[in-house]
Order: structure tokens, then C-alpha cells, then sequence
């Protein structure tokens, strides 16, 4: 075997590694081995393989009765490095306490990441009907408050590599049509905040306005979602205005200053 081949083989068993755990999430954090064979393609020797190699080293865990595979506390470490080194994640949880003690609904902080809504962070509501969303769970971004925001101040490449990818019709008030999703988009851009009205999933709203950083670039979108019993449409124009405001005060902390 020549180095070059080595090299490819060394490449292609760190992509594989990459692969499997960027599979597990919070609705599947258990996985057997024929589970990532069957998701990833991949021979289960292959699979085999690397899930020990990734045990060894503390990556993920085999459960020894049910022979399932779990991420390991590696992966608990290295977040904390993320998280500790993540302005927007340290500097948001203030912000996200106070407005989710003054509206009552839960907050999010989320950035778009490989044309998806991904979570940053989350501050829970006292009321007993939740949502399932957690720190690290991804949405599709054209039907979601907090998706949408970050379109808007987004390339336009961006935006059609979205639409490219397909406008899947998840509720009744889904926007679906390429152009009206561009026009949809404009006028958040001159609004200053999003809303969601049921486009995601059915009977919840959320609103979402853009955090800037110190150079004014749009890099995260703080949302607050609740059912539409509670963020009713005729309060989203005051809800809006504290969404907003929080936003801005996230903004702030990251050293932005808007001009006057």
C-alpha cells in the first residue's frame, strides 16, 4: 500500500467516525450496530471498527446488556469547550432569564448551520404544555421564526441553496412557493423580526429577531415559542417588541453598536 492510499484509508475512517456520531441526537441517543450499518451504508466490520476505536478513547459507551452504543463523556468535555467558548451562548442566558420571566414562554438561541435551524440555547417556561426542542436539535429553517430571521440577513446563495433543497409542506400555513418565500423574507429583513403562525407545527407560534456582532453581521437569532393560545396573533406586534429588544441587548453584550 502506497502513503497516498494510507492517507485516503485514514481519511475515509475519520469521516466515518465523524459520520456515526453525528447520528446519534436526542431522539435516537441509543444505536446498535446494525442500526448506523443500516442509516450510514457503511459494512457493520467497518462500523465495528471505528465504534471501538471511538470507545477507547471515551467517545461513546456500550451499554453491556442491551449492546447499545451511547456518546461517551469525551463528547460531554468537548462541548463545554464549545459552549465556554461561545459569546453568544454566555452572553445570551441573562437576556433569555429576564424575557422568559417576563412573557412567560420559552426562549431559544439558535444559528443556521448547513441550510438547517440548529440550537444554541434554551431557557425553559414555567407552564406545563413544553415543546420538544433541545440545545442541539436542528429545524428546517423557511418554516421556523428563528429560521426564517436568519435567512433574511442571509446571501442570497444561501437562500437558494434552501429552496433548491426542497420547501416541504409541514403544516397548513408552510410557504412552499420559491417566490413568495424571497418576498416573505424581504419583508423581515425591513420588519426586523419574524414570525411563525402554525408553518411548523401545528398550534404553535414563535416570533424571532437577529443578535449582531460587534461588526454588525446578523450571527444568531433569539426566538420565543409558545401555543397559539398564548401568542396569539394579535399580540405578536407588543411580543414582537420585547423580542426585539432582548435581541438587541444580546447584540450589545457581543460589543454591537447600532448607529443612530
Amino acid at each position: 500500500m502506497t502513503l497516498m492510499e494510507r492517507d485516503d484509508n485514514h481519511l475515509s475512517s475519520v469521516k466515518n467516525a465523524l459520520r456515526i456520531l453525528k447520528s446519534f441526537s436526542m431522539d435516537e441517543p441509543e444505536k446498535k450496530i446494525s442500526d448506523l450499518s443500516a442509516a450510514l451504508g457503511l459494512n457493520k466490520s467497518t462500523v465495528s471498527r471505528t465504534m471501538s476505536t471511538l470507545a477507547s478513547e471515551g467517545f461513546v459507551f456500550k451499554d453491556p446488556e442491551t449492546k447499545k452504543y451511547r456518546l461517551g463523556l469525551s463528547i460531554l468535555s468537548l462541548s463545554g469547550i464549545v459552549n465556554s467558548h461561545m459569546d453568544v451562548y454566555r452572553e445570551s442566558q441573562p437576556v433569555l432569564n429576564r424575557l422568559v420571566e417576563n412573557i412567560g414562554e420559552t426562549a431559544h438561541i439558535s444559528v443556521l448551520d448547513n441550510l438547517e435551524v440548529i440550537y444554541l440555547n434554551k431557557v425553559e417556561c414555567n407552564h406545563p404544555v413544553r415543546f420538544l426542542t433541545h440545545v442541539g436539535k436542528r429545524n428546517p429553517p423557511y418554516c421556523t421564526s428563528s429560521g426564517k430571521v436568519l435567512l433574511a440577513f442571509s446571501r442570497d446563495e444561501i437562500i437558494e441553496n434552501v429552496i433548491k433543497k426542497g420547501l416541504k409542506k409541514f403544516n397548513k400555513n408552510t410557504i412552499t412557493e420559491p417566490e413568495k418565500l424571497r418576498l416573505h423574507l424581504t419583508k423581515i429583513r425591513q420588519d426586523g423580526y419574524a414570525h411563525s403562525i402554525e408553518e411548523f407545527l401545528e398550534g404553535v407560534n414563535s416570533i424571532a429577531a437577529p443578535i449582531y456582532d460587534y461588526k454588525g453581521k446578523v450571527i444568531a437569532a433569539l426566538s420565543v415559542v409558545g401555543p397559539k393560545q398564548r401568542i396569539q396573533t394579535n399580540k405578536i406586534p407588543s411580543l414582537s417588541k420585547k423580542v426585539i429588544q432582548a435581541a438587541m441587548d444580546v447584540s450589545e453584550r457581543m460589543g454591537y453598536f447600532p448607529r443612530k
